[in-house]
């Protein structure tokens, strides 16, 4: 899975569904660009079931749109290490697959959970909230490194989404993903070529 424009699942409630189509809008538009009332067009619900499954309204939506992005981030994140031997193997396929990611959301989208919640620093939820986000992905990454028999595998994961995070930021602002695939060579891995 490279992408978080995944299809409606078999079973998605419409909780589920709302905070989907949430998070793409999110990441496109980012939080403040993005209207309830757009919201309730993607995801095809009346103004009612948003308020029912979410009755703080945007905030509430903004936490559960982060939660499903997340997820399937993580999904992205151990689809790349699976199969990974080598470290450096591991995070030159997560570079290759957020950059297809970056890409295919339209080149100017901004990382799913920081343009959904890292929008008003004073809002200690959604800082915890992020952080939260932040330091799961931290953590899977860290225990393939592990796996693999790393040295401090915590301190190689933090570094790998601190040049990730940078790199997503250059590929917004340079509309394209290039950055993102040069995160290896950015943290000096030699990756086996492809």
């Amino acid at each position: 899975m490279a992408t978080l424009a995944a299809p409606a699942k078999t079973g998605e409630t419409t909780r589920e569904r709302i905070a989907r189509e949430a998070a793409l809008l999110f990441q496109r538009k980012g939080f403040h660009g993005t209207g309830m009332a757009d919201v309730l067009a993607a995801a095809g619900v009346p103004k009612g079931s948003l308020y029912h499954h979410f009755p703080n309204g945007k905030a509430d939506l903004a936490l559960a749109a982060a939660d499903w992005a997340s997820g399937s981030l993580l999904g992205i994140v151990e689809d790349a290490f699976a199969s990974a031997t080598r470290w450096d193997d591991g995070v030159a396929t997560l570079s290759h697959k957020l950059a297809k990611l970056f890409e295919e959301s339209g080149r100017w989208a901004g990382c799913p959970i920081t343009s959904t919640l890292f929008t008003n620093e004073e809002d200690e939820r959604s800082r915890a909230a992020t952080a939260a986000h932040l330091d799961r992905w931290t953590e899977a990454v860290a225990r393939h490194a592990a796996r693999m028999g790393c040295d401090d595998p915590a301190a190689r994961a933090e570094g790998m989404w601190m040049a990730v995070q940078g790199a997503w930021t250059l590929s917004r602002v340079r509309r394209t993903g290039d950055p993102l695939r040069r995160v290896p060579r950015l943290l000096g891995l030699a990756p086996e070529p492809r």
